[in-house]
């Protein structure tokens, strides 16, 4: 991914103490080019495991992917990062969807369009994010259930980050020269307002909204696909115009997943909002009915899980690639910036990184 570095790095740059706050594609993406440029790299996750929206759920039943439902490949660099750094991942995907109505006759956008290739890794979409994080775990980069509670400036300069690793050890504070965020704005947001010196860099993230979105997960043991039983319709994924829902997908029609017959549906960005604070078994079972009437299948299901995104979808985003602020040593980059695909994600990641080189080299 670094190959496109406006500039070669000069072998006299000195290595700089970097820490870069959020695991998902943005982060991976940001870590791994500043790595392999030569610096002192720390990737920090408050998860247990990379890949953010990406990182895929398992059930008894097989996986599913709750949150990110495939990718597109628009950015010549992204595709070369696909091939060089996680080659056999990635594969395409053909929903094969058909306009069908929903409850009330209104017509559903088939979906993904045939117009442009939509893709998803492989074996599941956290494989993606799994792939590109080894090189920075084999190297101990990587801290995995690692919250960062604040900053602060260190003594001599840089940041002086309170961390907390996993159950309830007690924080420590670790100290960076630059530190780079790659987390949801409103999480980007309240950490930089922990600090007198950052909260200059809030306002330009004033204009950026993000959406929450619940997704149910259900799976049916009774059908499998390819098989002599599957229930439901023909099209393996859909735009909804329900109320309630904005999009269905048939996991086990994705390559690689399993036979069990597995769907996500992934609520409106507006019902999503209305019920962020309703019990994930009351919006499991509203979803489900919907769900219900826009596909028919009735049937009880095997495995039926809810599970909030608190800040899924992009609604109105930064409008630039990354935030970079020299003097102080801190950027800022996600989907966000650009929109709320994984393709957006990895494009900010990697500018955000580019530029820090050149300011480093320069």
């Amino acid at each position: 991914m670094s190959r496109h570095r406006p500039h070669p790095r000069p072998q006299a740059s000195p290595s700089q103490r970097i820490a870069v706050i959020g695991a998902g594609i943005a982060g991976l993406a940001c870590a791994r080019t500043l790595m392999q440029a030569g610096h002192d790299v720390t990737l920090l996750e408050a998860a247990p495991q990379v890949g953010g929206r990406t990182a895929s759920s398992d059930s008894p039943f097989g996986s599913f992917d709750g949150g990110a439902q495939y990718f597109t490949v628009r950015d010549a660099r992204f595709g070369q990062a696909l091939e060089t750094a996680a080659p056999g991942v990635a594969r395409r995907w053909s929903a094969s969807a058909v306009r069908v109505r929903d409850e009330h006759g209104r017509q559903l956008e088939a979906a993904p369009p045939a117009s442009e290739a939509h893709w998803v890794a492989t074996p599941t979409m956290g494989a993606l994010a799994q792939c590109w994080a080894e090189p920075l775990r084999a190297a101990a980069r990587l801290r995995l259930s690692t919250r960062v509670l604040g900053l602060a400036r260190a003594g001599r300069g840089g940041w002086q980050l309170r961390l907390q690793g996993p159950g309830n050890t007690p924080p420590v504070d670790s100290t960076f020269e630059t530190v780079l965020f790659a987390t949801p704005a409103p999480d980007v947001r309240e950490l930089l307002s922990t600090s007198e010196q950052t909260s200059a860099l809030a306002p330009s993230l004033q204009a950026v909204e993000m959406a929450p979105c619940w997704t149910l997960m259900l799976a049916f043991a009774q059908a499998s696909q390819p098989g002599l039983y599957t229930l439901g319709p023909q099209w393996n994924a859909a735009r909804s115009t329900h109320h309630r829902i904005a999009w269905l997908a048939r996991e086990s029609s994705k390559p690689q997943r399993g036979g069990i017959e597995r769907w996500t549906v992934q609520a409106s960005s507006a019902w999503s909002q209305e019920h962020a604070g309703d019990d994930p078994q009351r919006v499991a079972a509203k979803l489900q009915k919907a769900f219900a009437e826009v596909t028919g299948i009735r049937a009880t299901p095997s495995h039926a899980q809810a599970r909030l995104w608190p800040h899924a979808r992009t609604v109105q985003a930064l409008g630039r690639p990354f935030v970079w602020d020299a003097a102080l040593g801190i950027g800022l980059c996600g989907d966000w910036c650009l929109g709320q695909r994984v393709e957006d994600a990895f494009v900010s990641g990697l500018e955000l990184a580019l530029t820090v080189l050149g300011e480093v080299e320069r």
